[in-house]
């Protein structure tokens, strides 16, 4: 009778540890590229997000972007300071205004060209950065990353944008639009986030994978 039930306890044993490597997704090795055997939803999001520049004329619903904007500020990020100011605009009155006085302050640029500068995303993610703190550009980038990525897993487009940030910053009228995102002082424009429904599937660009070096020493 004992020698069944250690022979019982080894095969629950077995099982739990067989169950345990089944969670894992598998790693094969391919043509010198490690790909997943099984599905793993981090990286599908990581694999399959798109910078997108033609949206839907589709409202992307507070509660979706709440849950993207707490994946955000969820980032790691130096010392957990969250260096950022996070200014959402998602109603195209006010985006109107912020575009008029980016016209007012860069007048060698049409409205055209200013509009065109947010890839006509109806949701923009305006991200500050704290002048007091020499890596929170870092922070921001970090930040902008988590939501790119919880985006595409709910569905939602992106797109990570600079010009909206050169435009504003350099422009005449920049304390105006900092005033009107109502960011605190001593914080700046850093980077801009697009969100909206795709209306586009555009192909993975070319990655230059020898970019990346394995050191021996």
């Amino acid at each position: 009778m004992k020698n069944f039930r250690n022979l019982i306890v080894c095969l629950c044993l077995f099982v739990l540890a067989s169950c345990s490597v089944n969670e894992q997704p598998e790693m094969v090795m391919e043509k010198d590229t490690m790909v997943l055997s099984q599905e793993n939803a981090v990286i599908e999001a990581i694999m399959s997000r798109r910078s997108i520049r033609q949206y839907k004329s589709v409202v992307v619903g507070r509660d979706t972007l709440q849950q993207i904007l707490t994946c955000g500020i969820n980032a790691a990020n130096g010392q957990n300071k969250q260096s950022w100011e996070i200014r959402v605009v998602d109603d195209s009155t006010r985006m109107k205004k912020i575009v008029d006085l980016m016209a007012k302050g860069n007048p060698s640029k049409t409205i055209q060209d200013l509009e065109g500068c947010f890839r006509g995303a109806p949701v923009m993610v305006f991200i500050a950065r704290d002048l007091g703190y020499d890596f929170s550009a870092y922070d921001c980038g970090l930040f902008a990353g988590n939501v790119m990525l919880a985006a595409q897993s709910l569905g939602v487009g992106s797109i990570c944008l600079g010009s909206p940030v050169r435009f504003i910053n350099e422009g005449s009228t920049r304390d105006e639009i900092l005033n009107l995102l109502q960011l605190s002082e001593g914080y700046e424009l850093c980077l801009c986030v697009g969100l909206g429904y795709a209306d586009e599937s555009p192909e993975a660009k070319p990655r230059m994978s020898e970019k990346i070096k394995f050191l021996e020493f």
